[in-house]
């Protein structure tokens, strides 16, 4: 039987929702691997079907958005008004069907490890490392998981766009906690990061002014193994008070990046991908040339250090096939590399750019349009 409508031709839709259902909605599309505008279609399929439905207190709603086919919009715009409900009522009621006909799935074993480690790293500069890890991270913290953002680039790209200063040069930070020249615990650095569904799951560590000396203090240390250990000491404590680590890593093949990848190396107790490595790239040929090298210093530390480091696939950035023949053969040539995979193709749009410059996080300033979907695509790629 054909469909009444053609689920690739979608339309963008807005309606108020309280924030509990908002929230409620994508914590279980991610726990059951669903994009949201899937959950909502199938939501609002059934609810032509249903009768005697209860009301949703809609009071309070804020803005929602997501995209269905656009047969589908007509009728359930048709069918409210027949049946004397608001859209909004439509909506809400839609949804709350789909979540009570998909309950949440058992909870996983408890981990034996603490946090997954998630770093996102290239050695080519101006890929979006920045943006994408920020992204993906407060996706992840919109889903309920305790989430920590770590600004790891000297430059501080990322303590800048969300809003915060760099800790001092005589402060202490996470630098001087991996070479022991500071106090304290690490965990009173970090920061609440505000706003967006993802408020009080997500916190920042903010970079410091201080952090371009790592490199030339981690070279020079007399002991043989503390530049590949020295991140992983430092964040030990923080572990168990965190479902997810995500680190943005500095566009370097120094000391500092050792000590990241070795970060999110398989542990003898976890599952192979469990924690990895994302790679942001550009489709163009630059930053395969940067890839290249990446790789081969993961293969010189796996082969060094004797571990597992997963590479958990790319995220083109930046994509626009107006470009031309550049930007599509490149995109063509990251998906044929295969193992690691593509996990998403970010959008050149201006809305990440926007939330840098009134320094909002991307979740907060777009949080229904296309970039942000992508990040909660990774997100849902990488925590499955």
């Amino acid at each position: 039987m054909t469909a009444p409508y053609d689920p690739s031709d979608r339309e963008k839709v807005v309606a108020k929702l309280p924030a509990d259902l908002r929230k409620e909605l994508k914590v279980r599309a991610a726990e059951l691997g669903k994009d949201i505008q899937d959950a909502v279609t199938e939501g609002v399929d059934a609810w032509q079907k249903a009768v005697d439905l209860v009301v949703v207190d809609t009071s309070g709603g804020t803005s929602f958005a997501t995209y269905l086919p656009a047969g589908l919009y007509g009728k359930l715009k048709k069918e409210c008004t027949a049946r004397k409900i608001s859209y909004n009522q439509g909506i809400a009621q839609s949804i709350r069907l789909w979540l009570d006909s998909n309950p949440s799935p058992r909870p996983q074993p408890p981990r034996v490890s603490g946090a997954r480690r998630i770093v996102f790293g290239n050695q080519k500069g101006g890929v979006g490392k920045t943006s994408i890890s920020a992204g993906v991270a407060q996706a992840l913290a919109e889903t309920g998981h305790r989430t920590l953002l770590i600004d790891f680039d000297p430059q501080g790209h990322l303590t800048k766009q969300l809003g915060y200063d760099l800790f001092d040069i005589e402060s202490a930070s996470l630098a001087k906690h991996m070479l022991g020249e500071a106090k304290g615990d690490l965990s009173e650095l970090l920061v609440p990061i505000k706003g967006g569904d993802f408020e009080e799951h997500l916190w920042l560590l903010p970079a410091c002014k201080d952090a371009f000396l790592l490199d030339a203090k981690l070279a020079t240390s007399r002991s043989v193994r503390i530049k590949e250990t020295a991140l992983e000491k430092a964040l030990e404590s923080l572990e168990q008070d965190f479902d997810y680590i995500v680190v943005d890593c500095p566009p370097s093949l120094g000391y500092s990046m050792d000590t990241a990848l070795y970060y999110c190396r398989t542990r003898d107790s976890e599952e192979a991908s469990t924690s990895g490595i994302v790679i942001p790239v550009l489709a163009e040929d630059s930053s395969a040339d940067a890839y290249d090298m990446l790789y081969d210093q993961i293969q010189d530390l796996i082969e060094d250090m004797d571990v597992d480091i997963a590479l958990l696939g790319f995220v083109v950035n930046m994509y626009d096939s107006r470009k031309g023949y550049v930007a599509t053969s490149s995109l063509d040539a990251w998906s044929s590399i295969g193992e690691p995979p593509v996990l998403a193709v970010v959008p050149e749009l201006k809305d990440q750019r926007e939330a840098v410059r009134v320094k909002k996080p991307l979740l907060v300033h777009a949080p229904y349009g296309d970039q942000a979907e992508v990040m909660r695509t990774v997100a849902r790629r990488i925590s499955a």
